[in-house]
């Protein structure tokens, strides 16, 4: 599961529908990805996996998540969550955090990532090795 956080046009969003367009181009798919601002939930099939985008901004109680059948997902799904702060306890133990944050000037941003899962470690090696490269 990946928690994507930060404020309203951080790229939260940008950055879900880019990921989610890159994985069904890999299968040869050129789909339309729309934000999930307004269905709470867009998901999608791919050969190995299936894809949940949430949006999850204009829920009001943790309990909201259970009925939206993201409980589940997290399970067996590529969950890309928005908001993930309403998710409250429910929030795995597992995930990826993504934090966006806007530079004060232009369309830069900012991505902290945060994990306490030892799994993600291993996962994102590569990061670590690419920045140390000469």
């Amino acid at each position: 599961m990946l928690a994507l956080s930060g404020p309203i046009g951080a790229g939260k969003s940008t950055f879900a529908r880019a990921l989610i367009k890159h994985l069904l181009a890999a299968e040869g798919r050129d789909e339309d990805v729309p934000s999930p601002t307004f269905t709470l939930v867009q998901s999608y099939e791919t050969r190995g996996f299936e894809i949940w985008h949430c949006d999850l901004y204009r829920l009001t109680h943790a309990d909201e998540v259970l009925e939206l059948g993201l409980d589940a997902a997290f399970d067996d799904a590529l969950c890309l969550v928005e908001w993930p702060d309403r998710l409250d306890d429910d929030l795995p133990a597992a995930a990826l955090s993504l934090d966006f944050a806007p530079e004060a000037a232009g369309e830069a941003r900012t991505l902290t990532l945060t994990w306490s899962d030892d799994g993600w470690t291993s996962r994102l090696s590569f990061l670590s090795e690419a920045t140390h490269a000469d």
